[in-house]
């Protein structure tokens, strides 16, 4: 489960404050998992803010090496301020494989609807979909937002939702990648 692109959330250009040698720094977080990472930008790189850089095998052009996974205690206020329009603009890149969840999405129990995980869906608003994707799967957010009235913004409700899975202690995980210290 690795990483090909990360969204840069911040950059330190003199490293941590605890960091004697000041080796630049990049914080980011994955495209496909959500997986808090720190990098080492490649020297005279242009490391801008909220940008997709290529993280993946072979050659990249901003970052030299991926120095490994952090948890979202360890990102800077400023990553953490950027990490909700981050995974926003992943969420609008990637609209089709937010859509086709809330067009497939299935029980995890009897009595527990996935949709359900996402922050503002209660039973009424989940009846409201399942009786909507049946009639005709949603075609976009504007659609869903349309056909199931009193839903908020389904955007930010997957947002809210990838967050609170980044920070952890989650019982399902959805979307993100649990945080390290949660693997078993």
């Amino acid at each position: 489960m690795k990483e090909d692109y990360m969204i840069v959330l911040d950059y330190l250009p003199l490293g941590k404050p605890n960091d004697p040698r000041g080796t630049p720094l990049v914080q980011g977080v994955g495209t496909q998992y959500f997986t808090l990472l720190e990098a080492i930008p490649k020297p005279g790189s242009n490391i801008i803010l909220l940008d997709k850089v290529f993280i993946g095998k072979g050659e990249r052009d901003k970052i030299q090496v991926v120095k490994g996974r952090i948890s979202y205690e360890e990102l800077t206020s400023l990553a953490k301020d950027n990490l909700p329009l981050a995974i926003r603009k992943i969420v609008e890149e990637q609209s089709d494989r937010f859509l086709n969840f809330f067009n497939r999405a299935t029980p995890i129990t009897i009595r527990l609807h996935s949709l359900e995980l996402l922050p503002g869906i209660g039973k009424k608003q989940l009846i409201k979909i399942l009786d909507e994707r049946e009639k005709e799967p949603f075609k976009s957010f504007e659609d869903l937002k349309k056909r199931a009235k009193l839903l908020g913004d389904p955007i930010d409700m997957i947002v809210n939702r990838i967050i609170q899975e980044i920070k952890g202690g989650c019982k399902y995980y959805l979307f993100a990648r649990p945080p390290t210290r949660e693997l078993r």
